[in-house]
């Protein structure tokens, strides 16, 4: 690691096989805290390239613990955090709104590394108990068209770093390798990410990944996912398109109004509210939007407004609320 590290340090870059090792050599306890530290910070100060990007990737899946849930053919709608917002749980209400509106959703999610609440936390203050069983997973699906995910359970090398990550408390590639190693592979993929260089870097990734669907959302001021507090770019296989909030029908919101409180009980609560539909508006909002955007990766043949309709039925009319009951008397 001390070559690796001093190379990093003269502005080298790993290739792709370099990058899987460091991942492998990670995962089976190789590093001190120091050193990883090390590496990750790295990162924060250069972009990461695609040939390390894509070698991390080869390493986790190679160590992963695989799912198969393809006969569900599900969507995952996930951030890659690192936006310093601290926003509440959107993306994962989202999961429950689309997974309300009849669609399936397998989430890979994690603890928060630099919010209060990430999926992860948010679900342990329901009690939520995670695990890795494939029946178990596929049940979860098959009543509650919802499951999820815990990443550590199924990726080594998440959990080695995970108390690094923690202290540091910034974001690092792990917030990149994320969206990449849902241990299902879903062909339908919602991504935010916290820049445009972000966004591009994905694009290509995705590119490359045969049979997906994806959608990749960046708000201009920052966010990880369509805040409805500025314009945002939306870049699919389709297309790639500038978009307004009254383009979806939302007014401009406040970055206040979207903040998930000092602990994940306090993010409980506002996750809670939006359930059950008693949340701000811009809470709400926020959430429909980014649900649309996933029913419209699932079925793009249907227009926005449709999604839209969709979504705010399946949050307003109670189904997202219900969906979440099923899954937790499951879990």
């Amino acid at each position: 690691m001390k070559n690796i590290l001093l190379r990093l340090y003269e502005h080298q870059t790993l290739d792709r096989k370099e990058a899987r090792e460091v991942l492998v050599n990670m995962s089976e306890g190789r590093y001190n805290d120091c050193m990883i530290a090390s590496l990750l910070s790295v990162y924060l100060m250069r972009s990461i390239t695609i040939e390390e990007l894509s070698g991390f990737r080869d390493a986790l899946l190679e160590m992963c613990v695989r799912v198969d849930l393809s006969d569900f053919n599900p969507l995952d709608i996930v951030g890659t955090g690192g936006d310093n917002k601290n926003t509440f749980n959107i993306s994962t209400l989202s999961c429950l709104v689309v997974a309300g509106a009849g669609y399936y959703v397998a989430k890979h999610g994690n603890y928060g590394a630099t919010s209060v609440s990430g999926a992860s936390n948010v679900l342990e203050q329901y009690g939520v108990k995670f695990h890795h069983q494939e029946d178990l997973l596929k049940k979860s699906l098959e009543k509650s068209h919802f499951c999820f995910m815990h990443a550590p359970l199924f990726s080594p090398a998440m959990k080695a770093v995970a108390p690094v990550r923690k202290a540091l408390g910034v974001r690092t590639f792990f917030n990149l390798l994320g969206p990449l190693i849902n241990p299902s592979f879903p062909k339908y993929q919602v991504l935010g990410v916290y820049n445009l260089k972000m966004a591009r870097l994905y694009n290509y990734m995705y590119q490359n990944l045969k049979d997906t669907q994806y959608s990749i959302v960046y708000s201009l001021d920052g966010y990880d996912e369509i805040s409805l507090t500025s314009d945002f770019k939306w870049i699919s296989n389709r297309e790639e398109v500038l978009m307004k909030p009254e383009d979806l029908g939302f007014p401009v919101h406040f970055q206040r109004d979207l903040e998930a409180g000092k602990t994940p009980a306090e993010a409980a609560v506002i996750f809670d509210k939006v359930l059950h539909r008693t949340a701000t508006a811009a809470q709400m909002n926020t959430v429909v939007a980014n649900s649309a955007i996933a029913i419209n990766t699932l079925c793009p043949d249907k227009s926005l407004s449709e999604c839209l309709g969709e979504a705010h039925d399946a949050l307003y009319g109670g189904k997202a609320l219900q969906i979440f009951k099923t899954y937790l008397d499951l879990n």
